[in-house]
């Protein structure tokens, strides 16, 4: 007899499956008892953790991750983590356990209204009619997510796993399913190129959908080729282009007034890999500066149709960028004269530790190659002009801003990509949102190092607080001790309180980023930033 179980573990094995992540519960027994030994099951101790994980896993590999949830409440813990997947682009096949079918209609204890419950974030939502659909629709699940690149929801009543499957019914799902090959360039690449070569000062702005050495590449001859500066988006999840190339001008800024001034000058934006324009704290007043002409290239068709533009076309950014690089003409101008970041200078004796003491040493030893998980608001915008991505994936984020990412996607990036060092940046607020993914890190050998700037509070949302001419009524946590939360699950970690602690372990540790299998935590304890720009 071959049962669901059965079927499905054959659909996964046939697409080269072999872990699920998951934080198991009693609806999933049936599917997780005695997995078979090519088919490892990756902790995590909670369900945003779970999803983290998998999130950096599937961004390194390029493949659909697979991963397992807990009815209501599991799927309801890690909706905001799947939302930060959809908006991040990171392929993800979620099976959800759902109670036995038999009774479900009279919502027995851990039932749950599944369908509707990550609302509109998941690509796409299946609880099959019949226990014989569950293999053809976990292998949709496997194209949605592909294709779609976002996660994609299979909820399986318990008993289905042990149902017979009936061969003489077939399935409702093909094996492989092809992308769509790439038009040849045509006529929005005409149109494209008559725009750029009547434009009197062009400027590109990128995002995360560039990420990758084929559209840096095509971006890069691009930039050079007609001469323009080149922007990253504000709040982008990972970076367009490589951010050491000359042309690189820096991050756009988030809001309106600060946007129009950046732009002011130039006729034409041609937008690749995002949407147009992303914003943060809503100013009043128009968004573009006046004379703008706005192109947009995305693959996603939601940038596509939420943009401000004139033009927007639906095609691969590497593609057409290559295609336009080759059909514009050239134009012979300098680069931008962008300023390198001010040298920081040790702390004084007796002056507290800053971040940008952290990343200025940082800077000085990390490599290339290095993947920089980033989850530090109060002082993002300095470690972008002190830790440039010089290489594709070499900063990740989480595109939704929500916190609790950062953390078990570096175990992630590094379980799914370990030829990568991984270095994951984080304020002790923001680690906290998902500390227990230490755990996992350690068990599963993921040697990522953790840097924790350490100052006991929400710095950012203090000074949000005082912008608006208040006081926060929250409290500071300084009495939270997360190098002991980090012992507590198995991770080693250290305390730094000193620069010269700070550079002997980084002088010490750096080095064996490429092949470390023991995570590391380096809880450093910093003073807040002077300045702040959200």
């Amino acid at each position: 007899m071959t049962t669901v179980r059965d079927a499905t573990l054959a659909v996964l094995r046939g697409y080269g499956v072999d872990r699920v992540f998951g934080n198991p519960g009693s609806t999933e027994v049936a599917f997780l008892a005695d997995l078979p030994d090519d088919l490892s099951f990756v902790l995590a101790l909670h369900e945003g953790s779970v999803v983290g994980m998998a999130t950096g896993y599937a961004l390194a590999t390029g493949r659909p991750a697979v991963l397992n949830l807990h009815t209501t409440a599991g799927l309801g813990n890690a909706v905001g983590a799947l939302a930060t997947a959809r908006v991040n682009r990171a392929p993800l096949v979620v099976l959800v356990g759902q109670q036995d079918r038999r009774h479900l209609a009279a919502e027995p204890f851990l039932a749950g209204r599944l369908d509707q419950l990550a609302g509109p974030y998941p690509v796409w939502v299946e609880q099959p009619v019949l226990a014989q659909d569950v293999p053809s629709a976990v292998r949709r699940a496997w194209h949605e997510a592909s294709l779609r690149r976002g996660p994609a929801l299979v909820v399986v009543p318990m008993d289905d796993w042990t149902a017979e499957v009936d061969p003489s019914l077939g399935r409702a799902a093909p094996d492989r399913v092809h992308a769509p090959v790439p038009a040849a360039p045509g006529p929005a690449v005409d149109e494209l190129a008559r725009l750029v070569d009547a434009a009197t000062a062009p400027v590109l702005v990128v995002g995360a959908g560039a990420d990758g050495q084929a559209a840096w590449d095509a971006l890069a001859a691009l930039a050079d080729r007609i001469g323009a500066p080149v922007w990253q988006e504000a709040f982008g999840a990972r970076a367009g282009f490589p951010q050491h190339h000359p042309r690189f001008a820096g991050h756009l800024p988030d809001a309106r007034s600060r946007l129009r001034a950046t732009l002011a000058g130039h006729d034409l934006a041609l937008v690749v890999g995002t949407a147009a324009f992303r914003q943060y704290v809503y100013e009043p007043g128009p968004l573009l500066p006046a004379g703008l002409t706005v192109a947009v290239v995305s693959a996603d068709p939601d940038e596509v149709h939420r943009s401000e533009a004139d033009l927007a076309v639906l095609a691969d950014p590497a593609d057409l960028c290559a295609a336009l690089a080759a059909r514009v003409a050239h134009r012979d101008r300098p680069a931008p004269d962008r300023p390198h970041p001010a040298p920081v200078p040790p702390p004084a004796p007796g002056e507290p530790l800053r971040a940008t003491h952290v990343f200025a040493a940082l800077a000085r030893r990390l490599p290339a190659d290095v993947v920089l998980v980033e989850e530090t608001p109060s002082t993002r915008p300095e470690l972008h002009r002190m830790l440039p991505a010089r290489q594709p994936r070499g900063f990740v984020s989480a595109a939704m801003g929500g916190l609790g990412f950062g953390l078990p996607a570096a175990a992630g990036l590094r379980l799914g990509d370990p030829t990568r060092p991984v270095v994951a940046i984080l304020g002790d607020g923001s680690s906290l949102y998902a500390i227990q993914g230490l755990w996992s890190a350690a068990r599963y050998n993921c040697g990522v190092l953790y840097v924790i700037l350490s100052n006991g509070r929400y710095a950012v949302l203090d000074r949000l607080t005082e912008q608006y001419g208040g006081k926060p009524p929250w409290p500071a946590f300084g009495e939270v001790d997360v190098h002991g939360l980090a012992g507590s699950f198995g991770c080693p970690a250290r305390r730094i309180r000193t620069h010269p602690e700070l550079l002997e372990v980084l002088d010490e540790v750096v080095p064996t980023l490429a092949t470390r299998t023991e995570p590391l935590l380096l809880d450093v304890a910093v003073s807040p930033e002077p300045h702040f720009a959200p």
